[in-house]
């Protein structure tokens, strides 16, 4: 049995498919299972439960335990006879310290999961493709995008490429112990992105440039935290003009090339209609 925590977000949906597809037996946490639309006899259960019973592995996504750490949910694990723990953590455990408020919280959760004493995987994922869903508002409205660094480059991850990478390290050990860093294929500039997805739609699209400072406003009306907000401006001011660095995890740990940006353009089409 693989408890699946954050089953029906962006990546751990996708974990449950490769999962079922493996012929794993699954069972999906979700704070309202009743409305989860999973597949075919994979269990729903609530998170807030944690039942961890049964379980042989465990996929976790940080979100679960934001805030609090992952305590109760590894004494959970130890007491269910858990044997593996695979972490949704993030490239920005690389540069952990002041000023980087999400790269640290994905260290720490990262150094109590190696103090537990199981085994473990941690997935590092950079850019999610699904980032990109931030637009979804403004494209149903237009065909500008208003945002920060036009020409600030990511090279975003299908969602589905970290589900097949985090799948396989639950389903066998010859990951354990590792923290892949992962990427998408290509490095993108904010507009050449706004421009793939545009192609996908058959609509003409454009990223318009504001100043950080209005950036930071829309943040933060959006609800994202005054720290959080400074950490990415910061981040998205150090890639402009700078390609960022394409990682070969994906393709050496599933056998195949990641998915690239259009193609994650072409499966969400429906979000910016």
């Amino acid at each position: 049995m693989i408890v699946v925590t954050g089953a029906t977000g962006n990546v751990g949906r996708h974990v449950v498919d490769e999962l079922v597809a493996a012929g794993a037996e699954v069972r999906a946490l979700t704070r309202d299972p009743e409305a989860a639309r999973l597949p075919e006899g994979v269990q729903a259960a609530r998170t807030a439960d944690l039942p961890l019973e049964g379980a042989t592995a465990v996929f976790l996504n940080p979100a679960v335990v934001w805030g609090q750490g992952a305590g109760e949910l590894l004494c959970k694990a130890e007491q269910a006879g858990v044997r593996r723990i695979v972490t949704l953590s993030s490239s920005a455990v690389l540069f952990a310290g002041p000023g980087n408020p999400i790269g640290n919280h994905h260290h720490e959760l990262e150094t109590e999961i190696e103090a537990s004493g199981l085994a473990w995987t941690h997935v590092r994922p950079g850019a999610f493709a699904s980032n990109a869903l931030q637009w979804a508002e403004q494209l149903g409205k237009g065909d500008v995008v208003h945002g920060p660094y036009a020409q600030a480059h990511t090279a975003p991850i299908h969602e589905a490429d970290i589900a097949a990478v985090a799948a396989r390290a639950l389903l066998s050990d010859d990951h354990t112990g590792q923290a892949p860093v992962l990427s998408g294929p290509q490095s993108l500039t904010f507009a050449e992105q706004v421009t793939i997805i545009g192609e996908a739609l058959g609509r003409p699209l454009r990223y318009e440039e504001i100043p950080p400072e209005a950036a930071r406003e829309a943040m933060a009306g959006g609800g994202v935290p005054a720290d959080i907000a400074d950490s990415l401006l910061r981040m998205f001011a150090g890639a402009v003009d700078r390609p960022a660095e394409i990682s070969p995890e994906v393709e050496r740990i599933t056998g195949r090339p990641g998915r690239t940006f259009a193609q994650w353009a072409s499966d969400h089409t429906a979000a910016f209609s």
